[in-house]
């Protein structure tokens, strides 16, 4: 059977707001089931990720990352994802990491906001000036096309140049900024909290991207504490990411204090306009696997 191979050209096809409602109908289908494996050879890396959701299919998400790749002038990590049919198991696609990864993450976080973002947000704040926070950028615009963004990054002047590029505030002052701000996106690399939750104000939004690791956190127990808290999935954050494993181990919160992930997506409310909200982007390949069905989809419809 033939498949696609579906590169960086299906981006123009793609919308924020239409893949946000795709991830959302998908968890109406029973719960994913996947798997994680990781191959070692110091200093490289091969790590796949696969789901199975039934009656969507099955997607393996395999990146490679040689960390001395930059120093020849090549690209550090390289990728693809497989997506195999619901139906007979043929390979359908197979499409590029950095497309799908873009699009995933983005709209994860998007899908939280509409939900728990105050009604009337009208400033959005991006911490971190990585490949993320430009996404992030993109993605916001298209569901609150009328919010300003501001950027803060520990390099002023890489804040300053992404500012300057995509039109966008520049701020010094992070706990000014984040005081300020309707919605708080966090996409860096931090081990420790950056987000102070004296910082925060009753009514804002918080979207934690950057952890992915279990010793990496961007918010402190007090923002925790402070906040309703939300996970896009139980399976990829409680006991995976330090985010929320440090302080469950701690016992600084407890299970119950993490509320509902979107298999749950009707929890996903605001009970009074003083709440403060917490989302925990956390990934996974059911996600890689719902976000490669849509841009499949797309792809075929152009």
């Amino acid at each position: 059977m033939n498949f696609a191979f579906i590169g960086q050209e299906a981006d123009p096809y793609l919308d924020w707001n239409d893949l946000a409602a795709a991830i959302e109908a998908e968890h109406s289908r029973p719960r994913a089931k996947i798997g994680d494996t990781f191959l070692y050879q110091d200093p490289n890396t091969l790590l796949s990720r696969s789901a199975l959701i039934e009656g969507l299919g099955i997607a393996v998400k395999s990146a490679t990352v040689f960390p001395g790749n930059p120093a020849d002038g090549k690209p550090m990590i390289g990728g693809a994802v497989s997506l195999f049919s619901a139906q007979d198991g043929h390979l359908e696609a197979i499409l590029d990491f950095h497309l799908v990864t873009k699009w995933k993450t983005a709209a994860d976080s998007l899908l939280a906001a509409k939900k728990l973002a105050p009604p009337d947000t009208s400033s959005i704040l991006i911490v971190g000036a990585g490949t993320v926070g430009r996404n992030l950028v993109s993605a916001y615009r298209a569901g609150f096309p009328d919010a300003a963004i501001s950027i803060w990054n520990r390099s002023q002047d890489k804040a300053s140049a992404m500012a300057d590029e995509l039109g966008l505030t520049a701020v010094r002052d992070l706990a000014d900024a984040v005081n300020a701000a309707d919605v708080i996106s966090m996409a860096t690399m931090s081990t420790e909290p950056l987000l102070q939750g004296a910082w925060l104000r009753p009514g804002q939004h918080v979207d934690c991207i950057g952890a992915y690791r279990p010793d990496m956190r961007e918010v402190d127990d007090g923002a925790l504490l402070r906040s309703r808290v939300f996970v896009d999935s139980f399976d990829t954050t409680l006991d995976h990411i330090g985010e929320l494993k440090i302080p469950l181990a701690a016992g600084t919160i407890d299970r119950s204090h993490v509320l509902a992930d979107y298999y749950d997506i009707g929890a996903f409310s605001r009970q009074s306009p003083d709440d403060i909200t917490l989302f925990k982007n956390g990934g996974g390949a059911h996600l890689d696997l719902m976000t490669s069905k849509y841009i499949l989809d797309c792809w075929n419809a152009r």
